[in-house]
């Protein structure tokens, strides 16, 4: 059905497989997608929202305010030593990623929306070199959303037949 439907309005498609096998089950994706960008770049505006191979700093004042429309930032001390050991480690020419509340472009769930009048406090940055991006935290956040308070694992459990119980 999604093929029909993609066919009569000429639009390029691929299935994503990788749930099922892995980096092999997303192969046909990328190469679609690959080859959407070669066909379209002339035809795009794309434009980094900054340099490469500007400062991380730098980074994250034109992603708070260009992309939050934040007035600044603001690093906690924690934040500071992380960028100084990130920039020994030569992380600084990666680009940045802000984890941050799902709930408002700043880094407060309080202000909901797009606020204005407001500086985003990046509490600490992690480096993730083999991914090649920089990480900055702001505000209170949990890093792995969309997880319980209670694992499921406290749930489950195995019988006196080895019989497990529990799963779903």
């Amino acid at each position: 059905v999604i093929d029909d439907c993609c066919r009569k309005l000429g639009v390029d498609y691929a299935l994503s497989e990788v749930f099922a096998k892995g980096g092999e089950g997303g192969m046909e994706l990328a190469k679609t997608i690959c080859s959407v960008i070669d066909r379209e770049k002339e035809n795009t505006h794309f434009a980094p929202i900054y340099p490469i191979d500007a400062a991380i700093e730098d980074k994250l004042k034109a992603i708070a305010g260009d992309i939050y429309g934040a007035d600044g930032i603001v690093f906690t001390n924690q934040a500071l030593k992380s960028l100084k050991e990130i920039k020994a480690l030569g992380g600084d020419s990666l680009p940045v990623c802000i984890a941050k509340t799902q709930y408002s472009l700043s880094d407060d769930p309080k202000l909901l929306g797009r606020p204005a009048g407001f500086r985003i406090t990046i509490r600490d940055l992690k480096l993730s070199s083999g991914a090649g991006f920089v990480v900055a935290y702001a505000g209170d956040i949990m890093t792995m959303p969309g997880l319980p308070k209670v694992p499921s694992a406290e749930k489950i459990d195995v019988d006196e037949n080895n019989v497990i119980h529990g799963l779903f």
